[in-house]
């Protein structure tokens, strides 16, 4: 006998209880990826020894067995997160009660407790991701979870299992209009509606405030998407998308930093920004992903000026940066000039800090600067330094042999190997070893315009540093030395640079992921612009962009325009409920609702509250041939039957009996 006619003769209390644990498993699984191995395996092992009892018919473990067991559990979450509280060890402990309260269900009471305790773990899902495609797996989970609730509720004959999914997704999708609209509609709060948990904004990856060997590299693999760009007209050429960030000057021999500076609020009037801009400024909006940090960034150069709400700070390096960490998804608006100057007239004594070096450090890439100096020709001692990048054997690689003490004169005399950080780095030591002032800029370098939605997409991958050099009359200068070892880099993106290799044959997938006119890249567009319409219109409908929605709808609907649309609309609908109802109908009722109104023009209506045996009874003194009143009976007679009987009765044959006792009736009458 093979699995399904097995589960299909399983009695009704096996069934439904394996229901619940498939229920239960479609709750737990998406927290999988997050829990402690020994927590998933131990939710695991308890779904699979409940799901043994149920097939075999064994009794459940004993209270004095579960106790321990239950207790063991608990001191092992405390064990793995140092605390029973917060949103990891909560949830964590959760999905463990969640799977022994299974193995603990001895009344009709349990049942209710697993299925609730169900829908509130459910919604836990939300605190790790709140992409489409969860939400479409929760919809589906919330289908199956009333499925097993109403299955509860019989108490005969039990539906098939595909007809009890269809009517609890058709009550789920009467309860979406009105969730729309409450969504819509209801007021909403700035920040969530109850305190998240202490660890809620945990976990969080990306651009870091310090830089050393490797650091930006580890970012390089990554696919999470930093922030997506919506320009307003043409988005300037990929080589000039620098997306700038966080500005390191403080350098200890080994590691970057951010040195001491100056904050400006938003809109303030400072000297320092001495900016002449040229060209009209590039208008885009910018949606930043939570990194649980205050930096922002956008394309340079902008203004001081950006809309953040509750305002922003800005240093005196142009640094931009949010009064709050980050930890809700961002929307804000910016102006940029591509060609720019700034601090032009930077006086000497304000340029000593970017132009200090750790002593006793990479003695060789000091004397190298020297060799390489053009005195007073600044502009010449860099092209000399960027010649010599591109004409020595140096490499651009995610993978460079380890650096020692001196990780300049390491990555310039030994290893000629790096990533975007080493290049940086190095060339800022010697400029600075020349005299120039110079500092480092992590931020990111292009990204991925997709053709669907228009957004230009910027991920950890491309995470980037680059140096800035001051020049005389010229101000501070964007130098990128990666572009002179791996042009592609800044042309194209990260994996246009480096070689591409795929185990297993995959070399050609590869090539339709990086080609964007491949049927792989298409649908890989269109998902990421299902996800960001997503992202854009439901997850970031905040209080200002409901307040600016309603008034625009309002606005659509006080006019005649709206008003007649409304009109048609509604038009619409109630003729597509009328055709509905039409080709709906049961040939049996509309054959009965034709005799209703035959009799009704002849003073015999039918009450509401009347069947066809009692409105037979009552018709029996009506003035009618006998061979009219022997058709009415057989005709009420049968519709009783068709319609109160067994279902297997029906037949397009009767329906049409019915009919043919209707005319009979009136033709005899």
């Amino acid at each position: 006998m093979s699995l399904v006619s097995r589960l299909n003769d399983l009695p009704r209390d096996k069934a439904d209880t394996l229901l619940l644990l498939a229920a239960a498993l479609m709750v737990l699984a998406p927290h999988m990826g997050h829990l402690p191995l020994w927590t998933s395996a131990v939710v695991l092992a308890t779904l699979a020894c409940r799901a043994a009892i149920t097939w075999r018919g064994k009794r459940m473990p004993p209270l004095w067995l579960l106790l321990p067991v239950s207790l063991a559990a608990m001191a092992g979450v405390y064990a793995s997160y140092r605390t029973l509280l917060g949103r990891d060890a909560g949830v964590a402990m959760l999905a463990l009660l969640l799977a022994f309260k299974l193995l603990e269900m001895h009344a009709r009471r349990d049942l209710f407790v697993v299925i609730f305790l169900s829908f509130f773990l459910l919604l836990t899902t939300f605190f790790y991701t709140q992409a489409i495609w969860m939400a479409a797996l929760m919809a589906a989970t919330v289908v199956v979870l009333l499925a097993t609730l109403m299955t509860f509720q019989y108490t005969g004959a039990v539906p098939p299992l595909g007809r009890r999914l269809r009517e609890t997704g058709r009550i789920f999708m009467i309860a979406t209009p009105l969730a729309i609209f409450m969504f819509i509609a209801f007021p909403r709060f700035q920040g969530p509606l109850w305190g998240l948990p202490g660890d809620a904004h945990s976990g969080k990856s990306g651009m870091s405030d310090t830089m050393s060997p490797g650091s930006v590299s580890s970012l390089a693999l990554s696919e999470e998407v930093a922030f997506r760009v919506r320009f307003f007209g043409a988005p300037p050429p990929q080589a000039r998308l620098y997306w700038r960030g966080i500005v390191l000057s403080g350098f200890d021999g080994k590691t970057w930093s951010r040195d001491s500076r100056l904050l400006y609020a938003s809109g303030e009037n400072v000297r320092d920004f001495t900016i002449a801009v040229d060209g009209d400024a590039l208008r885009h909006d910018i949606t930043l992903e939570p990194t649980g940090k205050r930096w922002l960034f956008s394309l340079e150069l902008t203004a001081p000026d950006i809309d953040v709400p509750g305002g922003v700070a800005t240093s005196d390096e142009l640094e931009l940066m949010a009064r709050q960490p980050v930890n809700e998804r961002l929307r804000y608006s910016a102006r940029a000039w591509v060609n720019h100057q700034w601090q032009a007239d930077l006086p000497q004594e304000r340029q000593v800090k970017w132009l200090r070096l750790p002593p006793g450090y990479n003695p060789r890439a000091l004397e190298l600067a020297q060799s390489l100096r053009r005195p007073d020709n600044p502009a010449a001692s860099v092209q000399a330094v960027l010649a010599m990048f591109r004409r020595e054997q140096f490499r651009y690689t995610l993978a460079p042999p380890p650096l020692g003490r001196d990780t300049v004169d390491d990555f310039l005399f030994t290893t000629r190997a790096g990533f975007c950080e080493h290049y940086a780095a190095a060339f800022t030591v010697l400029m600075r070893a020349m005299g120039i002032p110079a500092r480092v800029i992590n931020g990111y370098q292009g990204g991925e315009l997709n053709p669907v939605d228009g957004y230009l997409t910027v991920r950890q991958s491309d995470a980037h540093a680059w140096a800035e050099i001051w020049l005389p009359q010229r101000g501070w200068v964007r130098i990128d030395p990666t572009a002179a070892v791996a042009p592609e880099r800044i042309e194209h993106n990260l994996a246009r640079s480096l070689p591409q290799s795929a185990p297993f044959g995959l070399d050609g997938l590869i090539g339709l992921r990086n080609n964007p006119d491949s049927w792989l890249s298409q649908l890989r567009f269109g998902a990421n612009a299902l996800n960001n319409a997503w992202n854009q219109w439901v997850l970031d409908y905040n209080p200002d962009r409901q307040r600016s929605f309603l008034e625009e709808l309002s606005l659509g609907f006080f006019n005649w325009r709206g008003a007649a649309g409304i009109a048609a609309i509604a038009a619409l609908l109630w003729l597509l409920r009328r055709m509905r109802r039409r080709t709906t109908q049961d040939p049996a009722d509309a054959a009965y609702d034709a005799f209703c109104q035959w009799m009704a023009k002849r003073g015999r209506e039918r009450l509401p509250d009347e069947g066809p045996h009692s409105y037979a009874l009552r018709l029996q003194d009506m003035e009618l041939t006998e061979a009219g009143k022997a058709a009415m009976r057989s005709f009420l007679e049968l519709y009783g039957k068709l319609k109160y009987g067994r279902p297997d009765a029906r037949s397009s044959a009767s329906a049409a009996t019915l009919n043919a006792l209707l005319n009979e009736l009136i033709k005899k009458n």
